[in-house]
Parts: C-alpha cells; structure tokens; sequence
C-alpha cells in the first residue's frame, strides 16, 4: 500500500493545506500528515491541537477517509520521518512560482538523501492560492474574519482563542 507524507506547520491548517491533503488521498490509500515540531518556536496552536483540527477538518468534509489519514510529530528531517512512518511519497503543495522554486530545490535534496522516497507537487485551487496560515495567524490576532481561509473546525478554534 502507498502511503503519502504531507509535512507542514499546519498552525493553523488552512482550506489550502485541507485542498492538498484531500488531492493527496485522490494519490495515496494512506496519508501521514506530518506536523513539524520546532523546539525553538511557539506554535499558536499545540501539536494536539493542530492534529484535532487536521483530523476533525478531514472528517467534515469527506468522513469516509477519515481513518485513511495518520496525525504524526516530527522534528528532524522530513525524509527520516517518511522512513520511518513507511512512506513512499512526499506531498508538497504549490501555490505559485515561488513555492515552485523552493520546493524543487527541496524535492532534489530530498532524493539525494532519500532516493527511494518520490517527491510529487500538488497545486493549490485558485481560491487557495494567495492563503498562508502565518497571514492567517495575523490576520486573526487582529480580529479580522479569516472565515473564507480556514475550514470550520479551525474557525471555531481561532474565535475561542481570541474570546479566551
């Protein structure tokens, strides 16, 4: 069985991180959503509160796949954590040319590392594109309506955390 690696921050997942985990369950029967925990940075949200946001965001929208995905830490290099989880693939998502760059750049260090893993690109639906979860971070902590950039489960998370 194929099994998928999709790494982020995820804090906070966004409708763009949710269009490419569901692209990448169109791809892969199993899907391993990687959240990256950095020691050195405070998260908005906890790693188990980013993985319940995954997971209830997956399961409003297609309930049926919700056991097809695993919510997992990691804090080294994304291809040990691949390999050790038994994935073959490493989702990346683009959203424009930039990430393109980037994320070439990465996919080829990855294979130098990690030949046996493949890289694979999914793109960001147009309505997802210009959405970040740092500006979406931002743009809550001021009070503004993120709504349109996050699916509901987040949204209600982020007002809770602006009333506590």
């Amino acid at each position: 069985m194929t099994t998928a690696f999709y790494t982020g921050s995820f804090d906070p997942m966004t409708n763009g991180h949710l269009d490419v985990l569901v692209q990448a369950l169109k791809v892969a029967p199993r899907v391993i959503v990687a959240i990256g925990v950095h020691p050195g940075k405070v998260p908005f949200f906890s790693y188990e509160e980013r993985a319940a946001l995954i997971r209830e965001s997956l399961s409003a929208i297609l309930p049926e796949r919700s056991d097809d995905i695993d919510v997992v830490s990691f804090d080294g290099l994304a291809v040990d954590a691949a390999r050790q989880h038994g994935a073959t693939l490493l989702v990346r998502g683009l959203r424009d040319s930039t990430d393109f760059d980037y994320e070439m750049q990465m996919a080829g260090m990855n294979h130098e590392m990690a030949p046996d893993l493949q890289t694979i690109f999914l793109p960001a639906g147009a309505a997802s594109r210009p959405i970040t979860a740092t500006l979406v971070r931002q743009i809550a902590s001021m009070g503004g309506d993120v709504s349109a950039f996050v699916p509901p489960p987040v949204l209600s998370a982020l007002k809770s955390r602006r009333k506590a």
